[in-house]
């Protein structure tokens, strides 16, 4: 070999000369300070290292006497001239890497800015290559929108929810179970409600692919991962469970069963006396939503109407696609001015942030309902027409369910039923509010514009 110089031992390191902290070229330096050789032979100058810090640590070797060479380049360390011209090399190769990292994450930021995620597609979705949208896989998509539905319901625990989404199929990309902390950090993940948000820098960006799931089901996920809304394992499935508060503390009642009945009581020492029996609650709830039942000659009126929208409907969506498209413009143009006083300093990054996270996905919501209506997935006749279905039939879909079912029906066409001591109050959702209360509406109307104000007071919370 070129000056008779003996190897003892190789050393083969795979890890970048850019990153310090490598485990063979540590393992090299300590055998050179320990003295197992007199020195060292490295390929070239940047494959040592790429880093000043570990160059400084061979400097260090150099500076009490270990021989340094380079199997492709012949400059003597031992002489001053030689020692500069390396030192220059290596602050060339760090600067190249520093340059080059720059480079990559404008094209990262680049391509982020644009939607595309470019790292590797979450479970759920396929990767398609360089500068190409994720997509949907049709297989994992839709279990890992199952696992977002079955803990939006507040009654599975992770453990649980890992054992029943594996044995419905759903695995991780080595075809394992998905782990605890491998799901909680997939129902975490806002990508599936289609944002991309860059952990290590806080960013949030909007992407170009397909969304698993809606805005709604993402934020209550979140409220249950974090503890804002209630869960328990449930001994008995009383009517009423968590549909009854307390109005002057804002908690649930709690059922209990007390010879052969069920009463909801308050638990909070100050509100003790708030207590309701469960055939009250019935009795008005039945009663309340009898008030959704139309006449037949409402229900002539409203398919009638409905029969008109359909007629109009495509200048109607074209009209719906436009207010759409001004809401994203405007949502835009406050991303802008937000972004805008970030970079005037008026704005910190924490408040940014937060900001454009807020406008990215109001935005990304709307821009699917826009696409839904742009694809003819989205009618409001129809809609509209389910709906007056639904308001009308409550009645006797409510008399005829079991608990479950009824429990549902409750949580769709009502927000809320608070307890004061013995005053009951429901609050409606909208539109059923207008709709069980359209008798009042009708009656503080002047008589000839009742008929116009009843049909109205229905059919505008729908568009």
């Amino acid at each position: 070999m070129r000056s008779n110089l003996g190897i003892t031992r190789w050393f083969e390191e795979q890890q970048t000369a850019a990153k310090g902290g490598r485990p063979v070229w540590n393992a090299m330096l300590k055998g050179l300070r320990k003295g197992t050789a007199a020195g060292v032979i490295i390929h070239k100058i940047d494959r040592s290292a790429r880093n000043l810090k570990d160059w400084a640590d061979l400097g260090e070797l150099i500076d009490r006497g270990v021989e340094v060479h380079f199997a492709n380049e012949s400059i003597d360390l031992q002489s001053r001239g030689g020692r500069l011209s390396a030192d220059i090399q290596a602050v060339i190769a760090s600067d190249f890497i520093r340059n080059l990292r720059e480079e990559t994450k404008k094209g990262l930021y680049g391509r982020l800015k644009q939607g595309f995620y470019p790292l590797r597609a979450p479970i759920g979705y396929l990767d398609n290559g360089s500068a190409k949208r994720k997509t949907v896989d049709p297989i994992r998509g839709p279990l890992v929108r199952k696992a977002f539905d079955l803990y939006s319901t507040g009654q599975w625990s992770l453990p649980t929810l890992v054992e029943d989404l594996y044995a419905r199929g759903l695995s991780n990309r080595n075809g394992g179970k998905v782990t605890v902390a491998g799901l909680h950090t997939l129902l975490r993940n806002p990508f599936y409600m289609g944002v991309i948000r860059i952990r290590v820098s806080g960013e949030t960006y909007e992407g170009n692919h397909e969304a698993l799931i809606t805005k709604h089901l993402f934020e209550r996920v979140q409220d249950i991962l974090h503890g804002r809304v209630g869960t328990r394992v449930h001994v008995h499935d009383f009517p009423f469970r968590r549909f009854i508060r307390c109005a002057a503390c804002g908690n649930a009642l709690i059922g209990e069963l007390q010879k052969g009945r069920v009463y909801y009581r308050c638990h909070t020492k100050a509100c003790a006396k708030t207590s309701v029996r469960d055939d009250t609650v019935a009795g008005l709830v039945e009663e309340k939503i009898k008030a959704l039942t139309f006449r037949d000659d409402e229900k002539a009126q409203l398919f009638r109407r409905i029969a008109e929208l359909k007629a109009n409907w495509a200048e109607r969506k074209e009209h719906e696609v436009r207010t759409l498209t001004l809401k994203i413009d405007q949502l835009t143009e406050r991303l802008n001015r937000a972004t805008d006083a970030y970079l005037d300093g008026t704005l910190d990054r924490e408040a940014f942030e937060e900001r454009k996270s807020a406008l990215i996905t109001e935005r990304r919501a709307i821009s699917d309902r826009r696409e839904d209506f742009e694809a003819n997935r989205v009618s409001i006749p129809d809609e509209l027409q389910k709906f007056v279905e639904l308001a009308g039939s409550a009645y006797s879909l409510y008399y005829g369910a079991i608990t479950a079912k009824k429990r549902r029906l409750l949580r769709t066409v009502m927000s809320n039923c608070a307890i004061d001591q013995k005053k009951i109050d429901i609050t409606w959702q909208i539109p059923f509010r207008l709709v069980a209360e359209r008798e009042q509406i009708v009656q503080s109307a002047p008589a000839k514009n009742r008929t116009s104000i009843t049909r109205s007071a229905i059919l505008r919370p729908i568009r």
